[in-house]
């Protein structure tokens, strides 16, 4: 019997071992390979494969190319401009429209919780037509203030978010303020506000990186040259008669690297984040 149950947990290990290693290989080899094309000359792209290793690593051109071609400095600023404002505006609001409703009873309530649960599970493909007509209409296509409004209007994330983690949030620290005299936002932006640090890391990392990369609101709404954000400027490289995928991977790569960093730096408090909004005590 023990024999049975030691055979058992090996196989069971094998299989779990086996089973993650090839994840991460699926995982990692389109980094692998966009890592290789990046560093190879157009000859070399041509006569190669996608997994031979370039004849060197220093090769860096590409990487130059692709940051002048496809004025990558200008979309950086721009994209830089969208996720300043766009998150500043989401988690005010986001927290805001959370702490109303968690704090305070009303008719309706219920309701307006439910629609932004039934708003999360539309896809926004399904709307696109309705809201390019509202932007066309009031002249908002082209402009970065026009596409900043759009990605503000889609954070249902970042309200269950705050809702979450003011479930953890004692209504006597709100009582205790009130009986000391202090006013509602004075309540809100004293002290609920810091409170919220973990919820706010969350909230600006994954609404952060799904700006960063938000392409086809970008593509659709940002149509001028000047105007292209990060996400849209690889598609400098693409065309009728083919693909320089050469400088769209060191593009790419280029592209990572400011996210990556990011994600690295402020990863403890998005998991941090993540489980205390994920706790209701």
């Amino acid at each position: 019997m023990k024999m049975k149950k030691n055979a058992s947990s090996i196989i069971f290990s094998i299989i779990k071992y086996v089973s993650l290693i090839l994840a991460s290989i699926v995982s990692l080899a389109p980094v692998v390979v966009c890592v290789l094309t990046s560093f190879k000359t157009n000859e070399e792209y041509a006569s190669t494969t996608v997994l031979e290793f370039p004849e060197s690593f220093g090769y860096f051109e590409n990487f130059k190319i692709a940051m002048e071609k496809a004025n990558m400095l200008r979309c950086f600023g721009n994209t830089a401009l969208v996720l300043i404002v766009v998150l500043t505006v989401s988690v005010f609001t986001g927290s805001m429209l959370a702490y109303v409703i968690n704090r305070f009873t009303f008719p309706g309530r219920g309701m307006i919780e439910n629609l932004f649960l039934f708003a999360s599970l539309l896809p926004g493909i399904a709307m696109q037509v309705t809201i390019y007509q509202i932007m066309y209409s009031l002249g908002l296509i082209n402009h970065l203030y026009g596409y900043m409004i759009v990605l503000m209007g889609t954070d249902i994330i970042s309200i269950y978010i705050f809702l979450q983690f003011f479930e953890n949030l004692p209504v006597s620290l709100d009582e205790s303020a009130i009986m000391d005299g202090c006013t509602y936002f004075g309540v809100f932006f004293k002290i609920l506000f810091p409170l919220l640090k973990p919820a706010i890391m969350t909230s600006l990392v994954l609404k952060g990186v799904s700006v960063y990369n938000e392409y086809y609101s970008s593509n659709l709404y940002l149509q001028l040259p000047e105007l292209k954000t990060i996400s849209t400027a690889l598609y400098t490289f693409t065309g009728p008669y083919g693909n320089q995928y050469n400088y769209i991977c060191a593009g790419v790569l280029i592209t990572i690297i400011p996210i990556l960093v990011f994600f690295l730096v402020f990863q403890k408090q998005v998991y941090s984040g993540m489980a205390n909004g994920a706790v209701k005590g």
